[in-house]
C-alpha cells in the first residue's frame, strides 16, 4: 500500500489508467468501446477526490468522496471484465486492479469514518 496522499494516489492511478487505455483503444472494438467505460470511470475517481477539497461543507465534501467510491467500484467492475473475458492478461492489469481496490477501500474507510463524526 502506498503512502501517498489520496489526491496524489488517485492522480497516479488515473494516469495508469490512461495508458492502459490507449493500448486498449489499438485492439478490438470490443476493448476500445470497454476502454472508454473505463477511462471514464478510472480518471472520475481523481477528480472527484480533487473535487472534494474545495467541498462548500463537510455534507458536500462526504458527497464528492462518495462518487468517487462509486467510480471506484465501477472501474473494479471494468478492470475484472476486462481481464475476465481474456481481452487483456491478468498479469497485465493485475497491479491496476490491486490497485483501484486499495482506493477504493481508502475512500470507503473515509466515508464511514466521516459520517460517523
Amino acid at each position: 500500500m502506498s503512502n501517498l496522499p489520496i489526491t496524489e494516489r488517485t492522480e497516479d492511478f488515473a494516469i495508469r489508467i490512461i495508458k492502459a487505455c490507449s493500448f486498449l483503444a489499438k485492439q478490438s472494438d470490443v476493448s476500445r468501446t470497454l476502454s472508454r467505460q473505463l477511462l471514464r470511470s478510472g480518471t472520475s475517481i481523481g477528480a472527484n477526490v480533487h473535487e472534494a477539497q474545495s467541498a462548500q461543507s463537510n455534507k458536500d465534501f462526504i458527497h464528492k468522496l462518495e462518487i468517487a467510491l462509486k467510480e471506484a467500484r465501477e472501474t473494479e467492475y471494468w478492470l475484472k471484465i476486462l481481464i475476465k473475458s481474456g481481452i487483456v492478461g491478468e498479469s497485465k492489469f493485475k497491479l491496476l486492479l490491486q490497485e483501484s481496490q486499495e482506493i477504493k477501500a481508502i475512500i470507503a474507510a473515509s466515508v464511514v469514518k466521516l459520517k460517523k463524526k
